[in-house]
């Protein structure tokens, strides 16, 4: 089966005032988060790979295109748009920096639901999407760009107009999948992500 044509995006402009420290710089299993993500972005061979954040962030020498907000503090919806700008393919895969618990296999789990669809595919847990590990297409760009230009441009209220629209497919995850969401926001979630002794 050939490769699925994919834009890769790993999603590091948060402000991580809740951690106190740049998340993307933070070790899991002794490698700078940053890198293992990228890492796992690598794996799925994807077709382009970009960084979403300011172009000074701990990943500057990373050697993929950063690509920075043109709506500074409009929140992760902002990252999207700029991403979707310069996708080269029409599937956009976004992945957080906080998220280092996603695995390979979920991503191309994913990418093949929204291949076979030719639509998007955004996970959700209980009544919450889970919109930073999910796949976009370039047909929601307008979308995105009109709620940015709203009221409310949180990435909730959006998924749900692109769902509605046809544009993203919703895929509940089951429990046991559950703690690949954990993420990182405040220092004690690092326990999360620790190996036990």
């Amino acid at each position: 089966m050939p490769p699925i044509p994919l834009t890769a995006v790993l999603l590091a402009g948060g402000s991580s005032s809740r951690m106190g420290s740049n998340k993307a710089s933070l070790l899991i299993q002794n490698q700078p988060l940053f890198s293992k993500q990228l890492a796992t972005l690598q794996s799925l061979n994807p077709t382009q790979i970009l960084i979403s954040g300011p172009p000074d962030g701990p990943y500057a020498h990373a050697g993929f295109p950063i690509v920075p907000d043109i709506l500074p503090h409009h929140g992760p919806l902002s990252g999207l748009q700029a991403t979707l700008r310069l996708a080269s393919t029409p599937l956009l895969l976004l992945l957080a920096v906080d998220l280092p618990a996603i695995t390979p296999e979920f991503l191309s789990l994913l990418i093949h639901k929204s291949a076979s669809s030719s639509i998007g595919c955004v996970p959700k847990i209980g009544q919450f999407f889970e919109p930073l590990a999910a796949i976009y297409p370039q047909s929601c760009l307008p979308m995105v760009e009109a709620c940015l230009h709203s009221d409310d441009h949180s990435m909730q209220h959006f998924i749900q107009l692109a769902s509605t629209a046809g544009l993203l497919e919703i895929f509940p995850i089951p429990p046991p999948l559950h703690p690949l969401f954990h993420n990182l926001n405040h220092p004690h979630d690092l326990s999360h992500f620790t190996p036990k002794s």
